[in-house]
């Protein structure tokens, strides 16, 4: 129901001499029609409004299920109508769950808001709004009920509770730390005395050697003074080595010891996030028996109905995918400028903190968003920190940042629990910085961590680390605590990390416990391996794998030819360019014989299909990296550099190469084809639609232009030959809107043929007057012979 049909019922309301109307939404947007029309303001407490709301459409949602009970809804409304008895409570409930009601045998009345007679007694009119269809969804999907204004931490009334409680943990932290402490110590003193005396039983050993050797010697001065110097070089020698063992064995010890600080730090934030979630709970359990929400014993009703579950629910997968639950991130756009503000100031408690983040929040996606984007903002990573930092210090907060044994996963599971929210840090596998397409995961090289949390009705990823970019504008990175310029600063992040698809997930993290994959038909490890290596833009371009078969791992034929055939959505199809690169798996390299590998793949796009065909030159193994940029026409033929980011990797194995491959012939870099003529240039080929042509002794190619064009020129190549000798043997004519491209080939072979163009009087859109540099267009790839 929309605010203005909401606020036509009341403003009817105060125009008549009339009780006032209580106006209660399922969809939370009551409070803006409560603030500006008021007139029960003090017969209703706020917050038993928003709780109301929510108690009637879960009551609703659990008679259509049971289909017992169907008094249960009357009972509900009565136990409150009795608050005020000059009253009409109007109350919106998705269109959805009446039919649904109906079907039950529930009792209802529906009444135009117009139609609303304000009368002397308690009224109860439920009006149906189409709007709220995707609610109801959420609400049949047994979601708690995101849509109700949810008052947070707010239901922790007492700060000072919250806080005390802080202040345990944080003693319980001190007393960890001082332990890490005492270890480390009791770890260095006692590799030291180790060296220590191991030095002194090397040099003793070289002492009586050199003793002995000394006496043997004694009348010949020459080579005493041979054996000085060798035994003054091996004691060198040894202390170098000795050196060398000691910081290799403190370097072992040290990143075990981490690795035990990080696992009690772990195991102490998790059991301080369940003490602060019993306490969230139990407030709010207290709140809500103070405003009466729950039944009399033996009513029916249970605390299965609270918006958010006390307990943390067993894994499973979402029923809503993220575009369900959000479309864009810009619905986030309050919510994350209040993220990029608390982050610029300093707090002294995680109480304050968490406060001061989702103090506005109005729905459990809303408190995960903003404490992602805090962490995501804070960019911990490039964080400089004091060496005497204490715990009861503004960043004091993040020492466990510091000193190596809290993670972004941890930081946000302990924030969500603040919040209460539930979250779970997750342990697995994921294809991180250094991985390869075709890479086993046999050890522990490629560990990783991440986060679950509970929102919008079920368990969703979040990935804060690899959310996080942080772009800085200014020269310098501002210390932290320190205030700057807020316009100096650009905060960049990847959406794509918060509350990312468990489909999309799996192709990055693999985690040790199948049922966090939360999928429906959970893989195995080799099936992850398996799986093709993408990167976030792939998903957030909205591509996918139109073949069943494409592996991380790509086997070429006989011929050494394999391909890599990627879909995009239509939308994308007029602005996406790609590009790639090939080179040796092993190394570097990416030459073979002096020619460029790229000389080896051909790119071409049909429809919304753009495939990568390799030609291995020899038997081996290769990296094929597909790269991608969404730009318009207009950005392209700027002739601006273009930045393309990575999208997808493979890895190329021809095991056998029973044909001697070609390069194709030295034409510009990218696609082949007439398709980018027609992206680009709205040039459409009339005669040759595919990139790849056969042709007799003599061939003619016809475009016809939609919108006028200028300059063309085309040039042939051919291995082995020089551009110039071919120039003679290609021309092009105008006939209307008709442009005719004419070759003649000299000789059989296979060709290639690039052609540019320019727009007539500049840019379209672009106001004319400039005269730019010609532009490619497109290219074919001809094979002329007699027999074609």
């Amino acid at each position: 129901m929309s605010v203005t049909r909401t606020a036509a019922v009341a403003a009817s309301s105060k125009m008549s001499d009339s009780p006032p109307l209580l106006l209660l939404t399922v969809d939370g947007e009551f409070r803006e029609v409560y603030d500006t029309y008021h007139p029960v303001k003090g017969m209703f407490p706020t917050r038993s409004i928003v709780c109301l709301t929510a108690l009637l459409a879960t009551a609703l949602l659990g008679t259509i299920r049971s289909r017992k009970n169907h008094s249960l809804l009357s009972l509900i409304v009565d136990r409150f109508v009795h608050l005020s008895k000059m009253c009409v409570i109007i109350i919106t409930i998705p269109v959805l769950l009446f039919d649904l009601g109906l079907e039950c045998g529930l009792e209802m009345r529906t009444r135009e808001p117009a139609r609303i007679k304000p009368a002397r007694r308690p009224t109860l009119c439920i009006i149906f709004d189409s709007d709220l269809m995707w609610e109801s969804r959420r609400l049949l999907c047994a979601c708690p009920p995101c849509f109700v204004k949810d008052k947070g931490i707010c239901l922790v009334e007492d700060k000072d509770e919250q806080t005390s409680l802080e202040m345990k943990h944080r003693k319980e932290e001190d007393d960890l730390y001082r332990k890490f402490a005492r270890q480390r110590e009791e770890e260095d003193k006692r590799m030291r005395e180790e060296f220590r005396d191991e030095w002194e039983k090397e040099l003793e050993r070289l002492a009586v050697r050199f003793e002995r050797e000394l006496q043997t010697k004694k009348k010949r001065p020459d080579e005493q003074k041979v054996l000085t110097l060798r035994h003054q070089q091996e004691r060198e020698d040894l202390e170098k080595n000795m050196t060398l063992r000691r910081d290799k064995k403190k370097e072992s010890l040290t990143r075990k010891l981490l690795e035990h600080e990080r696992a009690a730090t772990a195991a102490l934030v998790e059991k301080q996030s369940r003490e602060m979630l019993e306490l969230i709970n139990e407030k709010r359990s207290e709140y809500m028996m103070a405003e009466s929400l729950y039944l009399d014993e033996g009513d029916g009703y249970t605390q299965d109905a609270l918006p958010y579950p006390s307990q943390a629910p067993i894994p499973a997968p979402p029923a809503l995918s993220k575009f369900e639950v959000y479309s864009d991130p810009i619905e986030f756009a309050d919510i994350d400028q209040i993220a990029i503000s608390v982050a610029q100031e300093d707090q002294k408690t995680f109480t304050d903190l968490v406060r001061q983040l989702v103090g506005r929040c109005t729905s459990d996606i809303e408190k995960a968003r903003t404490i992602f984007r805090w962490i995501t903002v804070k960019n911990l990573n490039t964080m400089q920190f004091d060496d005497n930092l204490r715990g009861d210090t503004p960043m004091g907060l993040l020492r466990g940042i510091k000193h190596g044994t809290e993670s972004y996963h941890v930081l946000f599971k302990r924030l969500c629990s603040y919040a209460g929210l539930h979250c779970v840090v997750i342990k697995g596998y994921s294809k991180s910085a250094g991985y390869q397409p075709g890479v086993r995961f046999e050890d522990n090289r490629f560990r990783n961590s991440w986060n679950a949390v509970y929102v919008a009705g079920a368990w969703r990823f979040v990935q804060c680390n690899w959310g996080a970019r942080h772009l800085v504008n200014a020269k310098e990175v501002p210390k932290a605590g320190a205030k700057g310029k807020s316009d100096s600063l650009r905060y960049e992040y990847d959406d794509h990390y918060f509350l990312t698809d468990p489909r999309e997930f799996i192709y990055e993290f693999f985690p040790l416990q199948s049922d966090w994959q939360l999928l429906k038909n959970p893989i195995t490890l080799q099936d992850f391996e398996e799986l093709p290596f993408v990167r976030s833009l792939f998903f957030r371009y909205g591509l996918y794998f139109p073949d069943s078969h494409t592996k991380a791992v790509m086997y070429t034929d006989a011929t050494g030819a394999s391909t890599v055939r990627i879909a995009m959505p239509s939308h994308m199809q007029s602005s996406l360019i790609f590009h790639y690169n090939l080179k040796f798996y092993d190394s570097d390299g990416d030459s073979f014989d002096g020619v460029s590998l790229k000389r080896f793949v051909m790119q071409s796009v049909v429809s919304n299909i753009v495939a990568f065909r390799v030609h291995a030159p020899c038997s081996g193994a290769f990296l094929l990296d597909i790269f991608a940029n969404a730009v318009t026409p207009k950005e392209y033929l700027t002739g601006e550099p273009m930045k393309f980011k990575s999208v997808c990797k493979f890895k190329i194995a021809c095991e056998e190469l029973q044909t001697v491959m070609v390069p194709l012939p030295d034409c510009a870099s990218g696609e082949w084809g007439p398709t980018k003529a027609t992206r680009l240039f709205g040039l459409v080929p009339i005669t040759h639609q595919d990139a790849l042509v056969f042709a007799g002794r003599e061939l003619e190619l016809q475009f016809r232009m939609s919108r006028p064009l200028t300059d063309f020129m085309a040039t042939l190549h051919k291995n082995g030959v020089e551009e110039k000798r071919l120039s003679k043997f290609v021309s092009h004519a105008l006939d209307d809107d008709v442009v005719s491209f004419m070759i003649s080939f000299p000789e059989e072979g296979q060709y290639g043929l690039d052609i540019y163009t320019r727009e007539l009087g500049g840019i379209q859109g672009d106001g004319g007057g400039e005269k730019h540099l010609l532009t490619h267009c497109c290219k074919y790839l001809i094979n002329s012979s007699k027999r074609n």
